[in-house]
């Protein structure tokens, strides 16, 4: 997991102020803006996981909308759940399970923030006072950090209006094959 997760290469592209493809954080022509869902998308689709993108939904405003979308009856029916702690959210990624760190912003006009947990050992201490370890994209892409960096631009995100989701990860299965329609982007 975490191999995939670096060969992303995360700090080199989805650069905020560039417009890029989702799938792959490459920039393309035109100005944009953070690509946190993106990134999240992207990843999971390496894994073999669904969770809301473009085409979709378009890619403005979407981590907020993953989020909701994470909580319905769908995400739930696609294999998404809950998860409670921060202290189970290391773990699981330490398993081998996709979790996704969450803050849907209360304005609607106003983008949320989404990051991905790394495998990483913690203590419970740095657990308690910095969150798990993250990859993100977003103002400032990184490949190893932890909540509190991925959410400080959302000051009192964290922790208390961060969601975490986690969807098991089937190595074995082959990945699904892509849909044509999700190259068709409708990034602003």
């Amino acid at each position: 997991m975490l191999q995939v997760l670096e060969r992303m290469d995360v700090e080199h592209l989805w650069l905020a102020n560039t417009k890029v493809h989702w799938r792959t954080g490459e920039p393309r022509s035109g100005h944009g803006h953070t690509h946190c869902s993106a990134f999240a998308a992207a990843a999971g689709e390496r894994f073999g996981i669904y969770m809301l993108r473009p085409p979709q939904h378009s890619a403005d405003l979407l981590a907020s909308a993953q989020g909701r979308w994470f909580d319905s009856e769908r995400g739930r029916h696609d294999g998404w759940r809950p998860v409670t702690t921060s202290l189970e959210a290391q773990q699981l990624a330490n398993q081998g399970v996709l979790v996704i760190l969450v803050f849907i912003n209360p304005d609607a006009h106003v983008p949320g923030h989404v990051a991905v947990v790394r495998p990483a050992v913690k203590s419970a201490k740095a657990l308690a006072e910095e969150g798990p370890q993250t990859i993100q994209a977003g103002l400032h892409n990184f490949s190893n950090g932890t909540a509190v960096q991925s959410f400080a631009h959302h000051k009192g995100a964290w922790p208390t209006q961060v969601r975490m989701y986690a969807h098991e990860i089937d190595f074995e299965a082959p990945l699904p094959p892509r849909n044509k329609n999700d190259d068709i982007e409708d990034d602003k």
